[in-house]
């Protein structure tokens, strides 16, 4: 079983990510666009499977009662987000006044992470990326960028790119990894962008190694083209890079970063590169209505989970190799990639998605103990897969754990 995986879309999300379920109630779609032959493989986008507001609410109720948490975070409710509001700095300050206060606070904690001469708050990182391929086809005169099949832009942002820019895409590759070098050089057409998404969420989180990376980003410049790092879960890609982000964010010309995924902020993201850049980001963020008035909670809660979270991420993938390679010892269990380069990772099982849902909300809600959810049927019947998230409470358990949790797990679908 290799990245491509067995599914079209994406798996459950319970980390500092889309929420599982919620993204499913869009349905699946068909993408109508002068594109939509070339489309066609991908485009039929069925995110996580509906979820009732029932079952949702039952499943955050029992996660919010387990003891051991296999995957993801115990859910937080608006009481806990408010103290991560008062964690996040002086609530006794003024709030932000359109992107000032806090907001600008958190924007040059982003610039000097990054090692950028600047960075841009947005409410949604798909704002983000749209100006900062708008900015790339302004300043180049050329309409086409570099995107990958599974990427963020052609997945999960309705091709925002084409519909509201007027920009199309080129595929340096269809392979279930990031472009090498050798293909960028090999495109057949002018790019202004060349985009990177660190890690490839949608193949299975893989990522370049840092040889691969340089090289890419090389070779875009050789064409002419910018570099935009899809960064985000730049957070999380560094360990496995083996080097720090601002020399990450280095090779490219900007990056995008997300404050919810990873971060656990309430939303949020920024834009960043260089200080013409944010001019330019600043004036469209305006221009795509993303100048909210105050946006304070965004980032604080951002700026909590920069000082929580962040330090914690190197033990978060260090101990995502331990689960992925103990998890393989149980029955059926098929994990990619092996080792994981960052906490996330695909998991499949030969059972269908819905033994699986009823298996781990019942584990949960009787036993307290939460293994994974989200499960997706793949293209080949009987087989499910998830997306598996360490973070903090699996941190807690031993492999001799993981190995109980999963048998109970299991016991408990063959039950069913």
């Amino acid at each position: 079983m290799d990245g491509r995986g067995l599914v079209s879309g994406v798996a459950g999300r319970e980390a500092f990510d889309e929420a599982p379920g919620d993204r499913g109630r869009e349905q699946c779609r068909t993408m109508s666009d002068p594109q939509e032959t070339r489309w066609s493989a991908v485009a039929l986008i069925c995110d996580d499977p509906p979820m009732s507001d029932n079952t949702r609410q039952r499943r955050l109720a029992a996660m919010r009662a387990c003891d051991r948490i296999l995957s993801g975070v115990r859910p937080a409710t608006m009481r806990d987000r408010l103290a991560d509001l008062d964690a996040g700095g002086d609530l006794d300050a003024d709030p932000d006044f359109y992107g000032d206060g806090p907001v600008t606070t958190l924007e040059n904690r982003v610039a000097d992470l990054l090692g950028t001469e600047a960075a841009v708050f947005f409410p949604t990182g798909t704002m983000a990326q749209q100006v900062a391929l708008r900015y790339g086809t302004d300043h180049t005169g050329h309409p086409t960028v570099a995107l990958h099949p599974l990427g963020h832009q052609e997945m999960h942002e309705r091709h925002a790119y084409a519909h509201v820019s007027g920009l199309r895409s080129a595929w340096p590759t269809t392979a279930p990894r990031n472009p090498t070098a050798d293909e960028i050089t090999a495109l057949g057409e002018p790019v202004h962008t060349v985009v990177i998404e660190l890690p490839l969420r949608d193949a299975g989180f893989v990522l370049p190694t840092w040889d691969e990376l340089t090289a890419v980003s090389a070779a875009a410049h050789a064409i002419g083209a910018r570099v935009h790092f899809d960064g985000a879960r730049i957070w999380e890609s560094a360990p496995y890079l083996g080097h720090s982000l601002s020399e990450i964010a280095g090779l490219a010309d900007s990056t995008y970063v997300s404050f919810y995924k990873t971060l656990g902020g309430i939303s949020g993201a920024a834009l960043a590169g260089t200080t013409e850049l944010a001019s330019f980001a600043r004036v469209w963020r305006h221009r795509y209505g993303g100048n909210v008035f105050q946006q304070w909670p965004a980032a604080l809660t951002a700026l909590a989970g920069l000082d929580r979270e962040l330090p914690r991420i190197p033990d978060y993938v260090r101990h995502a190799r331990t689960v992925a390679k103990t998890l393989t010892a149980l029955p059926g269990v098929r994990v990619h990639p092996e080792p994981p380069p960052t906490h996330r990772f695909r998991l499949w099982l030969p059972h269908p998605s819905q033994a699986l849902n009823d298996a781990a909300l019942a584990l949960a809600e009787e036993e307290q103990v939460w293994f994974a959810g989200g499960w997706q049927d793949t293209d080949v019947p009987g087989i499910a897969m998830t997306e598996i998230t360490v973070a903090g409470p699996a941190l807690q358990l031993t492999a001799a754990d993981i190995i109980e949790v999963g048998e109970r797990f299991l016991s408990r679908v063959a039950g069913r």
